[in-house]
């Protein structure tokens, strides 16, 4: 469904610049709108629906790879966003890299080729599958002196979008990280 979806918000979205070249930008978010109301009326089962809209709607998510700029962190997003839907995503990306173009076909097909091994060496170090933040909620709790609530899940965020973006990071520099984090948010 995601490979007959993928572009359905192209129409919505096309543009002609004052160079005559089309665009349809955004159209991979337009398209997952259009994709979850379509399958609602079809009466797909939600989860259903919501693996394909989450496919569309990151299916352009890898151009941008081959010029060099991801950094780890941007690697991290990827499989993290993607979750369990990754080898699909794969598979719909490179199904989506087609042109007539042989030298620009055969560019992107390295360049996702380098995007799966850099994946698989994050992976070697690192569990991407299930990134969590390097204190839980009851080691947060505790080292702020909190009892359960919004608090916790806010931080536990807030050490989960370091994760992502630093990597694993050792006991004594996540509690200097969340301590921070709470200064600044006033919460102790």
């Amino acid at each position: 469904m995601a490979a007959l979806l993928h572009d359905v918000g192209k129409p919505a979205t096309k543009a002609v610049g004052s160079d005559n070249r089309v665009s349809f930008h955004h159209h991979e978010v337009v398209g997952a709108r259009m994709t979850k109301l379509r399958m609602k009326e079809l009466r797909y089962p939600k989860d259903v629906t919501s693996d394909v809209v989450k496919l569309v709607a990151l299916h352009l998510r890898f151009y941008g790879y081959g010029r060099g700029e991801w950094t780890d962190s941007a690697v991290r997003r990827y499989v993290t966003d993607a979750g369990p839907l990754l080898p699909r995503l794969h598979k719909l990306t490179r199904s989506d890299c087609t042109t007539r173009n042989r030298r620009k076909a055969a560019q992107l097909s390295a360049d996702y080729d380098a995007l799966e091994e850099r994946i698989v060496q994050i992976q070697e170090a690192e569990d991407l599958a299930r990134v969590r933040p390097d204190l839980d909620g009851n080691a947060i709790m505790e080292l702020l002196g909190v009892p359960p609530g919004p608090i916790v899940g806010r931080a536990w965020r807030h050490l989960k979008e370091v994760r992502l973006e630093r990597g694993p990071l050792d006991r004594d520099e996540a509690e200097a990280e969340l301590l921070r984090w709470a200064r600044d948010q006033g919460a102790i």
